[in-house]
């Protein structure tokens, strides 16, 4: 898909003249561009497409995102040594002070303040990286615990509901679009071997004893910014940041920690897990979020560590069965392979349960 990138830039206030424009990042699902500027002295920026087949409110979507990083900059100004402007997104509004453009071809397009000096990872090669990683989704929390989560949008309704993916997955294999059912017998068979017991996060929310709270619902490694010394920076892609439980999030960001390999590992047997990521990860979270925890949330963690592949396992084979309508695919049986890829590293996971549940209760009982 092409546009007119400079006419779209156009629309925004910025400073300063455009140098170069050039794809940038590795997402799923928006389109991102860095804007260079030609003075060096002057910010670039960073645009992007949203996706708004996936998400289908973008003036909600960016009320979130304005709301969340209005709030994070209020309360990190108030910390002695903090910097708001280098720790949080930046909105760049548009000539008409909005938070986001809408094309003539009716395509969503917002705009952020670039963060030079920085760097993301798609995968974590230290435990320095594990452990700032941690502090960085830790404190992210931290900060937005006192900020009422009813006052978010459900960018994406059930969007960590597993019953909600499970009754997707099930319409999915009835229709059967692509006639792709018969090559995954066995991936779905061990989905429903574990839906019963992967509804225990959702049970406990609605039986009171886990709170509701903001969160990021999309903490892969790669959506924090690192600074040039590998230390924690800014928390990035809030797309889904909305009301959910705490054990999401450090499910997903274990999700990928943790794992060995890529996401969409070809060789299943590349699939190892690292304990040392695991408990450094773990390290760094609990020193900012523990203070606010409940018992019954820190205890959920785990649950949250299974329960995130699980459903990524329902999300791939649910794209895969469908026809790819989600996710950006770069071969034909891509989402099979992610499918397989989480499937085993459930699996794994699964089979040390005890070990990493010991090394949370280590964490734990150290005061923070």
């Amino acid at each position: 898909m092409s546009y007119n990138i400079s006419e779209i830039v156009s629309n925004f206030c910025i400073e300063g003249n455009i140098a170069a424009i050039v794809p940038y990042g590795s997402g799923h699902i928006n389109d991102t561009f860095h804007v260079k500027n030609s003075d060096p002295a002057l910010p670039g920026y960073l645009l992007q497409r949203i996706n708004h087949y996936v998400f289908k409110n973008v003036p909600a979507l960016m009320g979130n995102v304005q709301l969340v990083t209005n709030h994070l900059k209020g309360k990190l100004a108030q910390i002695p040594g903090s910097n708001p402007a280098r720790e949080v997104l930046t909105i760049v509004s548009t000539r008409d002070e909005q938070s986001f453009f809408c094309d003539k071809d009716g395509h969503y397009w917002r705009m952020y303040c670039f963060l030079k000096d920085t760097k993301s990872y798609d995968m974590v090669l230290t435990e320095q990286q594990a452990y700032e990683g941690g502090k960085a989704f830790g404190k992210f929390q931290l900060l937005l615990s006192d900020l009422d989560a009813s006052l978010l949008h459900e960018t994406i309704p059930g969007f960590h509901n597993v019953t909600t993916r499970l009754d997707r997955l099930n319409r999915a294999v009835l229709a059967d679009p692509k006639n792709r059912v018969k090559d995954v017998l066995s991936e779905l068979e061990f989905v429903i071997e574990r839906a019963g017991s992967m509804a225990t996060i959702i049970n406990l929310g609605k039986e009171g004893k886990l709170p509701l709270r903001i969160i990021h619902n999309d903490t892969k490694f790669n959506n924090i910014l690192l600074d040039i010394n590998d230390r924690e920076q800014c928390v990035i892609d809030l797309d889904t940041v909305m009301p959910g439980y705490i054990a999401y999030d450090f499910g997903d960001a274990i999700r990928t920690i943790i794992n060995t390999a890529a996401e969409d590992e070809e060789d299943l047997q590349k699939i190892k897990l690292s304990f040392p990521l695991f408990k450094a990860y773990t390290e760094g979270y609990l020193k900012g979020a523990c203070s606010f925890l409940s018992d019954v949330e820190v205890k959920s963690l785990l649950m949250g560590v299974l329960l995130i592949p699980y459903i990524q396992v329902i999300r791939f084979l649910t794209d895969y069965i469908e026809g790819d309508v989600y996710y950006k695919i770069h071969f034909p049986e891509h989402n099979l392979q992610r499918t397989r890829a989480q499937l085993q590293l459930l699996k794994k996971l699964e089979e040390e349960y005890d070990v990493l549940d010991q090394i949370i209760q280590n964490i734990v009982s150290v005061p923070q």
